[in-house]
């Protein structure tokens, strides 16, 4: 019956949800990881434009991604010609044409019962034909449950990188508008100055072209004076009688001549002229300081961002670490037992509180490593001082020298003082990074697979001293011990 249900299940694995038939030319919906017939998915998003939708889970889809799944294309085909092979009758060994009832675990080969009495076989491990595939299917099946599991991961993780692409993107787009907005404003700005400066200096100008004006009709003037003079100077070259003829004509003209006063340049002219003298300098040195005072900001800026944070391997301490606390041969991750060890009475070995701390200890720079809690219900991680106490009861709080959140059956908590600080997750965090900031004194938690802040401390002031990373189990044991999982483990 069991050997039955497995190979039901393969069958149904290998069964479009849509014809209800063995897999022929089977696609993946790249975005949710659904398989159908490429003919089938085909006539589902027959007509759709733009928007299209997964027949299984319903979750629609910008545009058409689809990709050929060989594995499960040849697990159909295999399937196939098994169930061919069934339709016909039992496979016979092709030696002694007796049917293959046994298999040779040795060999790992179907084998007959003649066979098995055969020196060949004699001194070989042989089980019931059904046994063996049985035990097989159920090794198929793990590899399938860890296939899918995989795929799943892959495809959070392509989804996760997705959001994560549009929500830079997102910002980027916004940090540009801000930039051509700023650069906009500025190029109003200095175009409106200019058209200013350039107006005032264009009734300067009206100005001393009508004062060039006033010249030339003072110098037509001067022109009238000089021809009257050579007129004059000629008559006094006449002899007496020739002289005195109209003498009070002439001597009328003479009096009646005025002498034109020369232009003068308006001192507020002048003063005016000196003005945009001095704004033309200042406008000079004012751009010059813009040129250059620029890039600098920028680039000081730039280097004032913090640095990314460094990702390190962390280890936990087995000499630090309680006696109901386990830690793996290789540090990376630490179990709690139900039996106190017999441990050696270390200085450093926390005995009250369940706690171990990581081997790597931080006096300066960024530095984040990442915790996967999985399924454990009551736990807490952060960073310490080194200075941390070790024996007897801790106040689980920056006033202890410790900034860790804590998880209590999916209830989340800042372990701040006086009091924890509730928190609201939108889900229950796989995984768990912790990013340390020795110089601005911060301590943040986010969740490693959405990159959302769980929880920031305000910088606690560490005061040059050594931090290390820092881990807790609870030793209360769960009502329902098959759901209780009591390990942290640290990510590569």
């Amino acid at each position: 019956m069991a050997a039955a249900s497995s190979v039901q299940n393969l069958r149904d694995e290998a069964t479009c949800s849509v014809c209800l038939d063995f897999f022929r030319d089977p696609v993946t919906i790249m975005g949710c990881g659904h398989n159908f017939c490429r003919a089938c998915i085909t006539r589902c998003w027959e007509g759709a434009e733009t928007d299209v939708t997964c027949p299984q889970c319903r979750q629609t889809f910008p545009q058409r991604t689809l990709g050929p799944n060989r594995q499960l294309g040849n697990l159909v085909e295999l399937l196939s010609a098994g169930t061919a092979e069934g339709a016909v009758g039992q496979r016979v060994c092709g030696e002694h044409g007796e049917a293959l009832k046994l298999f040779c675990q040795d060999d790992e080969t179907p084998i007959c019962v003649v066979c098995d009495r055969s020196r060949v076989h004699r001194a070989h491990s042989v089980v019931p034909l059904e046994e063996a595939a049985e035990e097989y299917k159920g090794t198929l099946q793990t590899h399938l449950k860890t296939l899918r599991e995989r795929r799943e991961n892959l495809l959070g993780l392509k989804w996760t990188g997705e959001r994560k692409t549009q929500v830079y993107l997102k910002r980027a787009g916004a940090e540009r508008q801000k930039i051509v907005s700023e650069f906009q404003q500025s190029h109003q700005f200095l175009q409106e100055q200019e058209q200013l400066l350039l107006a005032q200096l264009g009734e300067l100008e009206k100005k001393v072209e009508n004062m060039q004006k006033e010249k030339v009709i003072k110098l037509s003037e001067i022109s009238h004076l000089n021809e009257l003079i050579s007129e004059m100077e000629a008559k006094c070259q006449q002899p007496a009688s020739e002289f005195l003829q109209d003498i009070r004509k002439t001597l009328s003209r003479c009096e009646k001549g005025e002498i034109p006063r020369p232009v003068r340049i308006s001192p507020e002219l002048e003063r005016r002229l000196q003005d945009f003298s001095q704004k033309t300098c200042a406008l000079r040195k004012t751009m010059r300081t813009f040129k250059d005072t620029l890039p600098s900001g920028l680039e000081k800026i730039s280097r004032d961002v913090p640095q990314p944070y460094a990702k390190v391997t962390v280890t936990l301490d087995s000499d630090m670490a309680h006696p109901c606390l386990t830690v793996s041969a290789d540090g990376r991750s630490v179990t709690r037992v139900v039996t106190r060890q017999d441990l050696p009475n270390n200085p450093e070995r926390f005995f009250f509180e369940t706690c171990v701390l990581g081997c790597e200890r931080f006096t300066s720079g960024r530095h984040c490593w990442e915790v996967e809690v999985g399924k454990a219900h009551i736990w807490a991680v952060g960073v310490a001082r080194e200075s941390v106490k070790r024996v007897g009861w801790i106040s689980l709080s920056p006033e202890a020298g410790i900034w860790a959140v804590r998880c209590r059956v999916g209830e989340f908590e800042a372990l701040t003082a006086p009091a924890p600080t509730r928190l609201s997750l939108p889900q229950v965090p796989n995984r768990v990074q912790v990013c340390l900031d020795c110089a601005g004194g911060q301590v943040s938690f986010l969740d490693a697979d959405t990159e959302s802040v769980i929880f920031t401390f305000p910088p606690p002031l560490f005061a040059r001293d050594t931090i290390q990373p820092w881990f807790w189990l609870s030793l209360r044991p769960m009502l329902q011990s098959s759901l209780d999982s009591t390990q942290l483990r640290l990510c590569s």
